[in-house]
């Protein structure tokens, strides 16, 4: 069997630990690498994600990476750029993104459709696997196969940020702020928490369900004293947590909900009770089912360790992308087990 040769575009984060998946692959290939930094370019790729030289050098040449008729790219870069994207699958190469995209409006409307006229152009795949981490989209879908009656899929992320030190992040999504929430604020967690909403869109695909509309929804707790995480500090009253998400609306009924609730100090004063599982999945219908997941990360994990669940799901795609038909794809295009549930009488 070839081995699948393989581009990795940009070497951040998630970008770094997708590009170690792939030299650690025995089926896999690493052949070129897109640095988008100048100082990185000329670099040895694999020195760059932490790892012996393996002999491909980081570029910003474009059309050099084209050249080398690769299968596939692993895109993972910060924002999604529509130009090169559309480069890469016209010119046969399947593109497996963690990037939803959303700096162009999402992967709808316009930029959907230069994207999948690539893809005829080229014959080649676009599939994204999304972020936070985008696997779990595929766990939540394929547990309604044993479903003969589906009325409602819910999501839970429950996740201690106090060990995520981004004063930026905290500080946009109002944490320390005086309790409360006031219209900027909401307007602020949707901007942030819009790429949860593509996760619900993406589960009522995979489902047939048409929604009406996919609704936002957050409220705050506040601290319960004065918390100092030593890169952040949070009076007391002031907003430690947040539980907020999207919820996929049919008729005026949530089909497909999905939450998340970050919290910087389990001590909260409106008493929230907080899960100790990382993802909570419930499916009302027939049968039902309850199901919490924790991840258990080995003990060398750093903070950005946890970016593994974001790029492993892009890498272990790869295969099914290159067996899949050309086009934008979604989650049944790589034999995901579902229920048709938007398509069955409701309760």
């Amino acid at each position: 069997m070839d081995k699948l040769r393989v581009i990795q575009w940009t070497t951040g984060k998630v970008g770094k630990l997708a590009m170690r998946a792939v030299l650690d692959d025995p089926r896999m290939e690493l052949v070129g690498c897109y640095a988008y930094s100048p100082d990185k370019a000329g670099q040895d790729a694999a020195v760059l994600a932490g790892r012996p030289p393996c002999g491909v050098t980081a570029t910003s040449d474009i059309a050099a990476l084209i050249a080398l008729k690769a299968d596939s790219v692993l895109y993972t870069p910060f924002e999604a750029n529509l130009e090169e994207v559309v480069r890469l699958l016209e010119a046969g190469m399947d593109v497996v993104s963690t990037n939803m995209f959303l700096n162009l409006g999402g992967v709808q409307g316009e930029v959907k459709a230069a994207l999948e006229a690539a893809c005829q152009r080229g014959q080649s795949s676009l599939y994204i696997t999304g972020i936070n981490p985008g696997w779990i989209n595929s766990v939540v879908t394929s547990l309604t196969a044993g479903c003969r009656r589906v009325d409602k899929i819910s999501m839970v992320e429950s996740a201690d940020c106090s060990v995520y030190e981004s004063v930026e992040t905290w500080s946009f999504l109002g944490m320390g702020e005086p309790g409360g929430t006031s219209s900027e604020l909401l307007q602020r967690a949707e901007n942030w928490l819009i790429l949860f909403r593509d996760a619900v869109q993406r589960i009522g695909d995979a489902l047939e369900y048409r929604f009406d509309e996919i609704a936002f929804f957050c409220d705050y707790a506040t601290a319960a004293d004065t918390v100092d995480l030593g890169w952040f500090r949070m009076e007391k009253g002031s907003n430690a947590a947040l539980r907020g998400g999207w919820n996929g609306m049919v008729d005026g009924v949530a089909r497909v909900n999905l939450t998340v609730v970050w919290y910087l100090t389990e001590n909260l004063a409106e008493g929230w009770e907080i899960d100790k599982d990382q993802y909570h999945f419930t499916i009302d219908g027939d049968p039902g089912l309850d199901v919490r997941m924790r991840i258990k990360p080995p003990a060398h994990w750093a903070n950005h360790d946890w970016d593994t669940t974001t790029a492993l799901p892009a890498v272990n795609a790869l295969f099914d992308i290159r067996r899949a038909r050309p086009g934008v794809l979604g989650l049944r295009d790589v034999g995901l087990p579902y229920a048709p549930a938007g398509l069955w009488p409701t309760a």
